[in-house]
C-alpha cells in the first residue's frame, strides 16, 4: 500500500506591516504637535489630540490619542514644551492662605489687587462650561473681564444650582449666562437642565440663558471633527448620527467666543479705564506696605 501524502494549503506570504513609527517619523510628529500647542497654549492633551486629527498627524482613534498623549509628556520631559502650556483642572489642592507677618500681607494685597470691573454695569455676566478640564483654557480670558466661571461638569448638582441662583436673585440686574458644552444628547440636554433648574430656583431673577457652544451650525462651519452619536445614550432618539465634544473647537475659537460674549456687556472703554485705575491703586497699596516696613525699621 503506497503511503499517504497529504498536501498542506499553500498560503501566500503576506507582506511585513510595520507598525511602529521610526526616528524621523517620531520627531517629525512631535515637531508638528509642538507647534499645535505653542499656537493653541494652554490647551488641554485632548484638544491637542482634536488638532492633530485634523491635520491628519494621527489617526482619530484611542491608539492616536495615546501617541498624542505620549508625545506630550516626552516633550515636556525633555524641556522642549513648557509645562503651563498644557492645562489640567482636573486635579487640584485646597490650601489656606496664610502670612508671614503683616507686612507679607499688606505686600501680597498689593500684589493681587483687582478693582471690581461690574459694580456699575447694570448686569451680571457667568460663563458656564461643562467640562472641569476645559476651564484652564477659558480661565484667562474670564479672569481678565472678572466674570466667574462656572464648571458644571455636565448635569450640576441641585446644591451648586441653588447657590448659583441665589446669588443670582440677589443682585438685582439682569443675569446673562453662557453655557458652552458638547454637541451630543446629554450636553444639549444638560444646558437645558441647568436652565430649567435656575428659573425654578430664582423665580424673581431675570436670567437670560445662552447655550453658545458647540452648535451645529458650528460644526459645519468650521468642520470640526466629529464621533457617533453613542446609541446607548437614552436620549439619542432623534438626535441624529453625529456628536462633537467642546474639546474638538480649536481652544482660541474657544476663547474667542467666551470674549465675544461678555463684550456684549462691557463698553470697549471701561476695560482699559478699570485696568488704569486699577494699576494707581496697586501702586498706592504698595507704598502703604513700603510705609508700613519703614515705620518697623
Amino acid at each position: 500500500m503506497s503511503p499517504r501524502i497529504v498536501r498542506k494549503p499553500f498560503y501566500p506570504a503576506s507582506p511585513i506591516k510595520r507598525n511602529r513609527a521610526t526616528k524621523a517619523e517620531m520627531a517629525t510628529r512631535r515637531g508638528e504637535l509642538l507647534v499645535i500647542t505653542e499656537e493653541g497654549q494652554p490647551m488641554t492633551v485632548r484638544q491637542v489630540f482634536y488638532q492633530a486629527t485634523v491635520r491628519n498627524i494621527v489617526d482619530k482613534t484611542e491608539a492616536g490619542y495615546n501617541k498624542v498623549q505620549t508625545d506630550l509628556v516626552w516633550l515636556r520631559r525633555r524641556g522642549l514644551m513648557p509645562y503651563h502650556w498644557l492645562a489640567d483642572n482636573t486635579r487640584w489642592q485646597r490650601k489656606p492662605r496664610t502670612f508671614s507677618g503683616i507686612e507679607q500681607a499688606l505686600q501680597d494685597t498689593a500684589r493681587f489687587y483687582r478693582k471690581a470691573l461690574w459694580d456699575s454695569a447694570g448686569c451680571y455676566v457667568e460663563v458656564w462650561l461643562e467640562k472641569d478640564a476645559l476651564a484652564g483654557v477659558v480661565e484667562p480670558i474670564t479672569s481678565l473681564y472678572d466674570v466667574p466661571l462656572m464648571v458644571a461638569r455636565g448635569y450640576a448638582s441641585l446644591s451648586f444650582l441653588h447657590s448659583a441662583a441665589e446669588y443670582m436673585e440677589s443682585v438685582g440686574v439682569p443675569c446673562f449666562i453662557y453655557h458652552f458644552g458638547d454637541f451630543d444628547p446629554s450636553g444639549v440636554n444638560a444646558a437645558k437642565k441647568i436652565h430649567e433648574t435656575l428659573l425654578d430656583l430664582a423665580p424673581t431673577a431675570n436670567i437670560q440663558f445662552h447655550r453658545v457652544a458647540v452648535t451645529a451650525d458650528q460644526i459645519e462651519r468650521y468642520g470640526l471633527p466629529t464621533r457617533p452619536t453613542k446609541t446607548t445614550d437614552s436620549r439619542s432618539k432623534g438626535f441624529g448620527d453625529i456628536s462633537v465634544e467642546l474639546d474638538a473647537m480649536p481652544p482660541q475659537m474657544l476663547r474667542d467666543l467666551v470674549e465675544m460674549c461678555i463684550n456684549r456687556h462691557l463698553p470697549e472703554e471701561r476695560l482699559a479705564q478699570l485696568q488704569q485705575i486699577e494699576a494707581e491703586e496697586r501702586r498706592a497699596l504698595t507704598m502703604f506696605a513700603g510705609s508700613y516696613s519703614g515705620g518697623r525699621s
